[in-house]
């Protein structure tokens, strides 16, 4: 019979409470919850206006914090067997966000987002949609691949629409707190809502109602068909329109909505 040393079960022991610990750690960080997005509303707070317009300039002190978001998010990637569907869609409605948000902040003074290029040396030039600037669990991420991967892929839910933004005049506002998985229906029917009425957006009082770009562009999440359009419409319209009304399309304004508009000097050079 094979006879074990005391300082062998000793060394056993530590080892076994070595290898338990390991093992709760790796339990505890694959069950981590949702991330907190005090952060992120506490910026969005104090840099949004009512109507949606962004301080950018005001936004550019609070780099530092921003960044500590980002770097927040980063670390707590979404885990399906852990969070909330809900959770996840405003985990990705947040850091889309807040990306478009810093790219804006990093060529700020600019005119429109659209403007800039993000260059790698490694792969080239990319448009701010499709350059790899999301970080989510140490993977990056293209901000069109949040957009059709993570959400409209996974969800199939049209409202979402109204929640990103495009840091553009016509983009839909920027809410001024962050998307809370608890209360995310609530407030995705409110930006619907919010974003449909508003004639800055959407003209649906004419003989002619006009819509936002962003129901041509995504059609096919809105219904095949102008009926199916309607419906959606009518769903959320203050005043209800007639069965068969049809709709045109408004021009998008990719200006930049910032809080007071840059002259075309500014948008040529940095402070």
């Amino acid at each position: 019979m094979l006879l074990l040393t005391p300082a062998f079960r000793v060394a056993s022991r530590l080892l076994g409470i070595v290898v338990l610990c390991w093992l709760l750690t790796l339990a505890t960080a694959a069950a981590r919850p949702a991330p907190s997005h005090a952060a992120w509303t506490a910026l969005l707070s104090r840099h949004v206006l009512a109507d949606g317009r962004v301080d950018y300039r005001g936004f550019r002190a609070d780099e530092d914090a921003l960044a500590e978001y980002l770097e927040q998010l980063d670390e707590t990637a979404p885990d399906p067997a852990a969070w909330s569907p809900n959770d996840i869609k405003a985990y990705w409605i947040n850091a889309y966000n807040a990306n478009v948000v810093s790219l804006v902040l990093q060529y700020y003074p600019l005119s429109s987002l659209t403007d800039t290029r993000i260059k790698s040396k490694a792969t080239g030039s990319f448009s701010p949609w499709e350059a790899p600037v999301v970080y989510a669990g140490g993977q990056t991420y293209s901000l069109n691949q949040v957009e059709k991967q993570f959400l409209q892929a996974a969800f199939r839910d049209a409202r979402v629409h109204f929640a990103l933004v495009q840091a553009a005049v016509s983009s839909p506002p920027l809410l001024n707190e962050a998307y809370e998985g608890a209360r995310l229906e609530q407030q995705l029917e409110a930006q619907t809502r919010r974003f449909l009425n508003d004639p800055t957006y959407n003209q649906l009082t004419k003989p002619q109602p006009q819509l936002s770009s962003l129901f041509d562009w995504y059609g096919a999440d809105f219904g095949t068909s102008q009926p199916a359009l309607l419906a959606f419409v009518n769903r959320y319209a203050h005043a209800p329109l007639a069965a068969g009304t049809t709709f045109s399309f408004l021009p998008f304004d990719w200006h930049l909505n910032d809080r007071l508009p840059l002259s075309d000097s500014q948008a040529l050079k940095k402070p």
